[in-house]
């Protein structure tokens, strides 16, 4: 592999090999440790786990004594002087405890697969020197194919935005497609969580929806889906039945805790949603809550006065999504009679000025902090200015971070309490 090419790639592997060439002439007074994290099972890889592991070695870092890799893999890779080896085996030791109850660590006695490969730079240098190139050369190219991969769906899009426009032809020969498709895999789900003034999220209920661009590029690839408003807001309306549908299999969607889903008004009162609502326990429909969108309600008033009734009486909230900036004050929550509204995230919140913060403050305060959600928040700055305004519920994809950083914390405490129960056990055994 040429340096050059090597350099294009801006890899944990690549880096990791640039290092392992400089410590080529330095190698007399390191040690290796390989961690396997790759073969452990997946719920037990994921990215809170992986960060709680290196952390493990953050003092050897700071302390300048040794350099951590991970690999895309998720396996670890720590270089260290020899001075620090008891540290080093102590920190392996403790990420051991994190996943005691994988079959890795559970089988590793009886099995050819180990948690931890030691080596010494000098003795075994060639050896590391070869796993950490074929890792490197794996990266490249799956690098390579991500980018082929890319430019495809550029391709995809440039297509589609140019694409068959849908047309009540092309419209018949999708939902038919519909029908027949499992669209369960397309279901994605977002958290509504309370967030303190610490950044700790309390889930609160989540949103289950149909991805519309996963769809398309998975379905339907050479449509423009909006390129006629109307037959996409009909393609929306079979969508709601199929959502509808899986929520009430329980094999193909879980529903447990509080949910929402996003439908349109005329699916409320279409002959499936009665099927739905016959087919879900009683006691479910006060845990659901169901998303109208505010183009559809005032494109018929009367509908969505109905349609709201009807699934109020019945148990079910309703909550008035998709409000802006521009419409936050001019369409009331409380007149329409939804009991939750969401506030989409913008920085002209920010910038709205004092009036506009009195304004959503006011609100807040009449209907109570649980009545209105901030969505969308891309960064910090839309949780400190809805907690600026009496916002206590978030949604978005710097909520869904806030979970997987609080779920890095809770398995560091969880870490924390093995080790202490190991040390208290082999305390009694001392005895």
């Amino acid at each position: 592999m040429a340096i050059s090419s090597e350099k294009k790639l801006p890899s944990q592997e690549n880096l990791l090999l640039e290092y392992m060439r400089r410590l080529e002439k330095h190698k007399e007074d390191r040690k290796v440790v390989h961690l396997h994290l790759s073969l452990l099972r997946p719920m037990n890889r994921r990215e809170q786990h992986i960060r709680t592991a290196t952390g493990n070695f953050e003092n050897i870092v700071k302390s300048m004594d040794g350099q951590v890799f991970t690999v895309k893999n998720s396996d670890i890779f720590v270089i260290y002087k020899k001075t620090v080896h008891p540290q080093v085996e102590t920190a392996v030791q403790q990420i051991r405890y994190l996943f005691d109850d994988d079959p890795l660590i559970v089988e590793e006695e009886h099995s050819d697969k180990k948690f931890a490969s030691w080596y010494d730079a000098e003795q075994d240098f060639d050896s590391v020197l070869q796993t950490v190139q074929g890792m490197a050369h794996a990266e490249q190219k799956r690098q390579i194919e991500v980018r082929g991969r890319m430019d495809a769906r550029a391709a995809l899009k440039a297509r589609q935005e140019q694409g068959e426009p849908l047309t009540p032809r092309v419209l018949a020969r999708i939902e038919t497609a519909l029908s027949k498709a499992d669209l369960s895999n397309l279901v994605r789900r977002q958290f509504i969580c309370r967030v303190d003034s610490n950044m700790v999220p309390e889930q609160i209920f989540s949103e289950l929806f149909i991805s519309i661009k996963d769809l398309r590029e998975t379905m339907i690839p050479d449509v423009n889906l909006v390129a006629n408003r109307w037959l996409f807001q009909h393609l929306t309306t079979t969508l709601d039945q199929r959502m509808l549908s899986m929520l009430t299999k329980t094999d193909s969607i879980s529903i447990s805790g509080d949910i929402s889903f996003n439908v349109n008004v005329a699916t409320l009162l279409n002959p499936e949603f009665q099927s739905f609502d016959d087919n879900i326990a009683a006691g479910r429909r006060g845990a659901m809550i169901i998303e109208l969108q505010k183009e559809d309600i005032f494109c018929d008033l009367a509908s969505y006065l109905f349609a709201r009734d009807f699934v109020q009486e019945k148990g079910y909230k309703v909550c008035l999504d998709s409000l802006t900036v521009q419409t936050i004050d001019i369409i009331d929550r409380e007149r329409l009679g939804a009991d939750i509204a969401k506030l989409i995230w913008h920085t002209d919140l920010v910038d709205g000025g004092d009036e506009l913060h009195e304004k959503i403050r006011k609100i807040v305060k009449r209907g109570g902090p649980d009545r209105l959600i901030l969505c969308r928040c891309d960064n910090r700055e839309a949780i400190d200015f809805g907690h600026s305004v009496g916002i206590d519920l978030f949604q978005g994809r710097y909520v869904e971070n806030l979970i997987v950083e609080d779920g890095r914390r809770r398995e560091l405490l969880k870490l924390k309490r093995r080790i202490e129960r190991s040390e208290a056990d082999a305390y009694l055994d001392e005895e």
